[in-house]
């Protein structure tokens, strides 16, 4: 009898140690390197999960496109082939077509207020649109504001991009743009971009300078303009499924966790922005920084009121005058 209570306690024993040491691993990617802006991103999302849920949660990080591009992620996360992913907005609306209206050229004025948009009620309620699509949208964060670059020439004015072909991302409301600003417009995933560049398959690109930096693109580019024409959110998306599977707290540690990412990802951004030009200078890249933008706001003027109809002039405008 005695043996058998033995046995009985030290399975149950080795139950609950099971039990404590059970580790569900999810996997999490990236289009950038690691030492990128978005690599920080989620390597700071992932020690904080692992962190805040006692090692019972392990998230697995995945760089360069390595599990697809930004759009081939964030459909394997709607069916749920893959937990999470951290993109950048561009393919986003293609999912979530209400995100479209933070893609307008020239809508914020500076990141102090894209961010107070995104962490505000306006960003809340664009987190919210995620749940019925199949996605639990964690946190905002950042990408940056995009500016071109080119191979061929300095641009200066919209007359400059006339012609040149470029790569875009895919997404509707940028594309429409840059057609009015006379670029022919390629839309890839950016894990194909800079082959593309290095082999005169597209002559430039728009990106943040964190972007530029980390692809290195100043060694198939050579010309920077500081044009600032559209600010570039990124998000952290969960399949929902797999999110409302976890308990009250796991779920908390998730938001929390990415919101940390978040914080350390705008952090390297701004790094990026006070060094960049100096550091793409030295690298042999001409750069145009004294760019009249308002040039670029006039030529846009008729896809500015195509917008104004798509999206709403009151939404716009609770936008740019959000304080």
């Amino acid at each position: 009898m005695k043996l058998h209570h033995i046995a009985l306690g030290l399975g149950l024993a080795v139950g609950l140690m099971a039990g404590a040491s059970a580790q569900t691993t999810m996997r999490i990617s990236i289009s950038t390197t690691q030492t990128s802006h978005q690599g920080i991103a989620i390597d700071t999302f992932a020690k904080e999960v692992e962190k805040r849920t006692n090692g019972r949660y392990k998230i697995q990080t995945f760089y360069n496109g390595a599990l697809g591009g930004e759009r081939e992620s964030i459909e394997a996360v709607q069916l749920g082939t893959q937990e999470l992913a951290y993109s950048s907005t561009g393919p986003v609306p293609n999912f979530v077509p209400e995100t479209k209206i933070l893609d307008v050229p020239f809508l914020f004025r500076d990141k102090a207020h894209a961010r107070a948009v995104l962490d505000g009620p306006i960003g809340d309620d664009l987190l919210k649109k995620f749940d019925s699509k199949g996605f639990k949208a964690l946190a905002w964060a950042e990408n940056g504001f995009r500016h071109m670059t080119n191979s061929k020439r300095d641009v200066k004015t919209p007359d400059d991009l006339k012609g040149l072909k470029m790569r875009t991302m895919e997404n509707p409301v940028h594309i429409t743009a840059y057609k009015a600003l006379g670029i022919i417009t390629t839309p890839m995933a950016f894990p194909e971009v800079f082959t593309a560049l290095q082999q005169g398959t597209v002559d430039g690109q728009e990106n943040p300078l964190s972007v530029i930096i980390s692809a290195k693109f100043d060694q198939v580019q050579k010309h920077l303009s500081l044009t600032g024409h559209v600010y570039s959110p990124a998000i952290f998306v969960m399949n929902k499924a797999v999110f409302d599977k976890l308990s009250d707290a796991d779920k908390k540690a998730f938001i929390e966790a990415a919101k940390e990412g978040t914080k350390a990802n705008r952090a390297k951004v701004d790094e990026d922005d006070a060094k960049g030009v100096a550091d793409l200078r030295s690298k042999g890249m001409t750069v145009i920084d004294n760019v009249d933008k308002s040039k670029f706001v006039a030529a846009l003027q008729s896809v500015s009121a195509d917008f104004e109809k798509q999206f709403g002039k009151e939404n716009l405008e609770r936008i740019r005058n959000f304080k």
